[in-house]
């Protein structure tokens, strides 16, 4: 017996046996702040509210199993199997006139739609045959009282779990057990057989840009993609899952593909030329659900009387894994697309509801949970389409019962919705690295150094006649020289006489000229070529920091062997030493004059370094140091110990007493004090001294980013949860003196922690924009920077190669290889478009562009 249910959502009418009602749902409990219930038209049921995502259109309940039949749905129609040999086509707009198709001898296992010619088709498989149907042909032919009738293309190929249709549709895939039937859809003929799996394939897919690529799945964990017209494998994956791969999906948008697992595993790959394929992220469903219900329990906290358990919650207990039995992409339709459904977006159909993530980012963006009364509550088999008015059709069959059900997605109340939830997760006022409004009184910032009165004039009578005695012969604090092993004077003084006046001549000029700043060349590619290399030490030793100066001549690093060395640019000649810690030097930083650089270390001593001299001008002994720098424009020492954020005032006096050189004549002192939140531990932190600027970025133990405002000496906004781990990296676009970019994109920084990869921020939402995983990063600290141009981003990596990232694409521009061991800091040259490496083995690296190598 076969009961049939039609839901019509504009009438409600009696016709035949189908009684047409208006049924809405919606799933209270998975956001809180909006309440509702399942609301029907006709019954005696009150509508308790007008908000809601799932409109059921209708539901079939079949006297076959059909939780592991492929499922079709096109903008304008759906099919259903009908008494398991026959086909059900509705037209969405018209539910009530279902055009049937007979023709198989045998169950139906597999449909999918297709166009030829503006013409909808449809292939339909089953043991005995593969038939392809033209829909409108078929209207046509009931129309005229002829039985509707398609043309054979394949024959007794054994159960097809799938099929799918190349661009063109001209071509049919059909997977059946471990091999891959390619079959001409104008006719009966088989082109090719692909077999090369070791289990069933689950599913095969034609490249939407390349007719002559197909990628298929399968069982034993792995996909391939084949050559079609030679039937080669052009590249295969390593085994990905311990469960089998279940779909499949391409980004045609940046020539990528996507693949699920049973287990609620994704996998983001590239398609590029070659065809050496490139993982740009993977994710795990229930970990983002996780995390996702963290962030609606902190936006709104359990009342009083409850543990804050959601719907989810007790669901996950229940099913622990979330197979991903769907994928699917929109275009942007509405005016909150960029939140909603951007080109990063995708919709994931599992068992129990939808879910949209951004691939981007990597964040879980909604969930649409199948519960409120819907007719189906586990769901086996998903079919997507884009709907009327932006709205999303969904064929959906049940695991454990013989239901088919259409829903169709409220796309414009699911808009609202991301628009408030992106609302609620970002910043209430929006922050900036740009100062908005001047210094307040009781700013830190406005702390001044308290000048020393001169020391007053000994007064001369006999008790300093009788303190002499005991004094050195000599009182001034150098000592010239006798000149007793100086030559003796040749001749006497004589006038300069041929001495010529300065004239303003044209080589004057040119030499002028040389010291003006010059532009940074933002159209060269990014550094990418190697250049040069050495070592720094003659034994291995950890190149655990690096910096160029401002205007990009000098380079300063920090090694693990205690010492500190200075090159320039170029990396050519010897390098001056400064030696002055103990321990392994943790950081190094230039000072926006660049007359001094500072270092600290794990002794734990902070030196305060010139050029000129190989002593420190300042030392100061502190608590543990994670991470020191110049700010404000070199007025302030900024230190993070432990969980406190320390500014410290100081003074540089380089003159040294010869009697007593010993004595520091520079002197520090602390100006103010602030603590993290809950008392974590600093792992990291960073500002911009190259302006005036109130912000300043830290990452905490408990992996949370929080933001200080300098100007109001408080926090002003928290990420939490901002990576698995603790972030051990923060660093800020701070552009170039010899490039500028737009304001906006000096509120960038990105975030590192191990295992779980580079993150982009943007600071005026405090929201992640952009993830970067292509680099290993398991154990060590590998760093990361911007290019001065903003374009780029670098970053090392454990599998001994540095990656340079296009910012606005999360798959890696260049691998730079050659090296000897981790990558563990990267540095761009603030005037010149060149690239340094450190490694782990004291290694440096310096790659040029390839035009700058051309003649």
């Amino acid at each position: 017996m076969v009961t049939f249910v039609i839901l019509n959502q504009q009438r409600n009418l009696l016709s035949g046996s189908y009684k047409c009602q208006e049924t809405r749902f919606l799933a209270p409990c998975q956001y809180p702040w909006i309440t509702g219930s399942l609301v029907t038209i006709g019954d005696s049921m009150a509508a308790v509210t007008s908000e809601q995502y799932f409109i059921e259109r209708f539901a079939v309940t079949c006297n076959n199993p059909v939780s592991h039949l492929q499922l079709t749905c096109c903008p304008s129609h759906c099919a259903v199997p009908w008494q398991g040999k026959n086909i059900r086509i509705y037209e969405h707009n018209n539910l009530e006139s279902p055009l049937e198709l007979t023709g198989h001898h045998c169950d139906v296992s597999a449909m999918v739609f297709g166009t030829v010619s503006d013409r909808l088709i449809l292939c339909s498989a089953s043991k005995d045959y593969v038939i392809v149907w033209d829909i409108h042909r078929c209207y046509r032919q009931i129309k005229e009282g002829v039985i509707a009738s398609g043309r054979v293309v394949g024959t007794l190929l054994g159960r097809v779990v799938h099929l799918s249709l190349c661009p063109l549709s001209w071509k049919v895939a059909a997977c059946s057990g471990s091999r891959v039937v390619l079959l001409n859809a104008k006719k009966e003929e088989v082109l090719g057989v692909l077999k090369a799996h070791l289990g069933p394939v689950t599913a095969s897919e034609f490249c939407p840009w390349d007719a002559n690529l197909l990628i298929s799945i399968s069982e034993d964990r792995t996909f391939k993609i084949w050559d079609v017209r030679k039937g080669d494998i052009l590249y295969e994956s390593a085994v990905l899952s311990a469960y089998p791969l279940l779909s499949l999906f391409f980004m045609e948008q940046n020539s990528q593909f996507i693949t699920g697992s049973g287990d609620g595993q994704l996998w983001c790959y590239t398609l590029p030329v070659d065809h050496k394929c490139r993982l740009v992220t993977k994710l795990d469903l229930s970990k983002l659900e996780q995390r996702h219900e963290r962030n609606l329990r902190k936006i709104n906290p359990p009342q009083n009387g409850t543990d804050g358990t959601t719907c989810n919650d007790v669901r996950g207990i229940v099913e622990t894994t979330k197979p991903v039995l769907r994928i699917w992409a929109q275009r942007p339709q509405s005016s909150h697309a960029s939140l909603q459904q951007g080109e990063s977006c995708v919709w994931i159909g599992s068992s129990d509801g939808l879910y949209l993530l951004d691939l981007d980012t990597s964040e879980l963006l909604k969930i649409l949970p199948l519960k409120g009364g819907l007719s189906i509550s586990i769901a086996e088999s998903w079919a997507i389409t884009h709907g009327h008015g932006g709205n999303m059709c969904c064929l959906v069959s049940s695991l454990f019962g013989n239901s088919v059900v259409l829903f169709e997605v409220n796309s414009a109340w699911l808009d609202e919705l991301c628009f408030r939830m992106a609302k609620s997760f970002s910043v209430e006022e929006h922050l900036s690295v740009m100062p908005s409004s001047p210094l307040m009184t009781m700013s830190p910032l406005n702390a001044e150094l308290a000048k020393q009165d001169p020391k007053p004039q000994r007064k001369i009578g006999v008790s300093s006649q009788k303190s002499v005695k005991d004094q050195a012969l000599v009182f001034h604090t150098q000592v010239k020289s006798s000149g007793y092993n100086a030559a003796p004077h040749r001749t006497m003084f004589r006038p300069k006489t041929n001495v010529k006046k300065k004239t303003h001549s044209a080589s004057t000029t040119t030499t002028n000229t040389k010291g003006l700043l010059n532009e940074y060349p933002s159209h060269f590619e990014a550094p990418s070529m190697p250049y040069t290399h050495l070592m720094v030490s003659t034994t291995p030793t950890t190149v655990n920091s690096l910096q160029y100066s401002g205007d990009g001549k000098q380079l300063v690093c920090g090694l693990g062997d205690s010492s500190v060395l200075l090159y320039n640019s170029s990396l050519t000649g010897n390098p001056a030493v400064y030696t002055g810690h103990s321990k392994a030097v943790n950081t190094v930083c230039w000072s926006h004059s660049r007359r001094w650089f500072l270092s600290t270390s794990e002794d734990p001593t902070l030196c305060i370094w010139t050029a000129s001299a190989s002593e420190p001008v300042l030392t100061m002994f502190t608590k543990p140091i994670r991470t020191a720098q110049f700010y404000y424009l070199d007025k302030f020492l900024l230190l993070a110990s432990g969980s406190n954020l320390m500014l410290y005032l100081y003074h540089l006096d380089t003159t040294r007493d010869d009697i007593k050189r010993y004595t520091q004549r520079s002197k520090s002192k602390l100006a103010s004090k602030l603590s993290m939140k809950s008392g974590t531990d600093i792992t990291s932190m960073s500002a911009i001294n190259d302006f005036y600027s109130y912000m300043i970025l830290t990452a905490g133990a408990d992996h949370s980013i929080q933001v200080f405002d300098m100007n109001q000496g408080c926090i002003a906004t928290q990420i939490p949860d901002a990576h698995s781990r603790a972030v051990h990296h923060l660093t800020q676009n701070k552009g170039s003196l010899f490039c500028s970019q737009a304001l906006e994109s000096y509120n960038l920084f990105l975030s590192s922690a191990i295992t779980d990869g580079l993150k982009l921020w943007d600071l005026r939402t405090a929201r992640c924009v952009r993830r970067y995983e292509n680099h290993v990063n398991r154990c060590h600290h590998c760093t990361a920077a911007f290019s001065p141009c903003g374009r780029y981003i670098a970053t090392g990596s454990e599998d001994h190669c540095a990656y340079i990232y296009d910012i606005r694409s999360s798959n890696f521009l260049h691998k730079l290889q050659r090296h000897s061991e981790t990558v563990l800091n990267v540095a761009f040259n603030p005037a010149n478009p060149e690239l340094l490496t450190g490694t782990l083995d004291g290694k440096l690296a310096l790659f040029h562009p390839a035009e700058s190598l051309l003649p």
